[in-house]
């Protein structure tokens, strides 16, 4: 059994939180007027103790795994699709493939439970636990063990890269039927019910929303909820979602800018949230998704989404196309005049300001 406290995960340098909005305040414009880029600058120079905080070498880790809970009629898609579309990502196709190369990151699909043997790449990385995700309406997703290992698997990948000097990590995910343990963990840890949770994940009818409902709360009322997180992650989640909550978890330990995309990403979150909630604290939530469920998860931890753009694709996609804002943010706090370098007065602002 891995011990919570082997998660830990160290505190904001909250000591600059004065100097880091003095020197925000200074910057040639209405306090507070560059409105969440503020925010911000500001958290990520929490997160790295420095007053003029960087970004260096971000990655982009796609995770992936099947999910035999598809077996009730929970996704209209057929599962082969994800094997394929890994391979579209490892080609630089997809989505994620154009965001990621158009906004900067360096993409890595990780092999978490594909169903599909893949063929060595340089951009994959080979963390398959097992052939997918086991049906949890009949038995637990995963094992303890096999929940413990993603968990691990998700921390080695992301030491590496903070090895390799990378300071910013943003989350995807590939899996069909992957909307169902991320719906039953909300559920689960979000405290809400089944019903709240789902959504029509990658175009079900409405008919298919009331079966994937009826899914889920027959699981949860089979299998219960623990008062430990990990195995409520093993009961409902995912190999790719346990994955990416042990790579999140990590990433915070390390000081690393974490950014998280959508309804997928965003339970892997909860999760990491449940076994050390400080990881929001490196957390930025890159959008809302229109996935039924995506803002209670944002609420439930108290994010703040950078982007709306309807977005529900998955990927990273939204991970991506939010990095520029971030990235601006940066910008902002290292480079933006301030009054004195612009030789305005303050009393120029204060009159803007009224």
């Amino acid at each position: 059994m891995a011990a919570l406290e082997s998660f830990h995960i160290p505190e904001l340098y909250t000591q600059l939180s004065d100097e880091l909005q003095y020197k925000l305040d200074q910057k040639a414009k209405p306090i507070g007027s560059l409105g969440q880029m503020e925010r911000i600058a500001k958290q990520i120079g929490l997160i790295q103790g420095t007053l003029t905080p960087a970004l260096h070498k971000p990655v982009m880790l796609t995770v992936a795994s099947d999910h035999d809970i598809c077996d009730e009629g929970v996704s209209p898609c057929p599962i082969d699709i994800t094997w394929q579309q890994c391979l579209n990502f490892l080609h630089g196709g997809g989505g994620i493939g154009l965001f990621a190369q158009e906004y900067g990151f360096d993409l890595y699909v990780v092999d978490a439970g594909v169903k599909y043997d893949f063929p060595e790449h340089p951009k994959l990385i080979d963390a398959k636990v097992r052939k997918g995700s086991r049906n949890f309406l009949h038995e637990p997703a995963m094992t303890r063990e096999e929940c413990e290992t993603a968990l691990a698997n998700g921390r080695q990948i992301v030491t590496r890269f903070a090895k390799e000097g990378s300071n910013v990590v943003g989350f995807g995910e590939m899996g069909i039927g992957n909307t169902s343990p991320a719906s039953a963990l909300l559920a689960v840890l979000g405290n809400l019910s089944v019903i709240e949770s789902v959504g029509s994940g990658s175009g079900l009818s409405p008919e298919g929303v009331i079966n994937k409902t009826k899914v889920i709360q027959e699981a949860i009322r089979k299998h219960g909820i623990s008062k430990d997180p990990i195995e409520n992650l093993a009961r409902y989640g995912g190999l790719e979602i346990a994955t990416i909550a042990g790579g999140m978890l990590e990433a915070a330990a390390r000081r690393m800018v974490v950014i998280t995309d959508g309804f997928i990403t965003t339970s892997a979150l909860l999760a990491a949230h449940a076994i050390n909630p400080r990881v929001v604290d490196y957390t930025f939530f890159s959008h809302q998704s229109q996935e039924q469920g995506h803002k209670n998860m944002v609420d439930f931890m108290g994010g703040e989404p950078i982007l709306d753009l309807g977005f529900r694709l998955g990927e990273g996609t939204g991970a991506a196309v939010a990095y520029p804002i971030i990235k601006g943010s940066v910008a902002l706090i290292n480079k933006m005049t301030s009054f004195d370098e612009a030789a305005v007065f303050n009393t120029a602002n204060e009159a803007i300001e009224k």
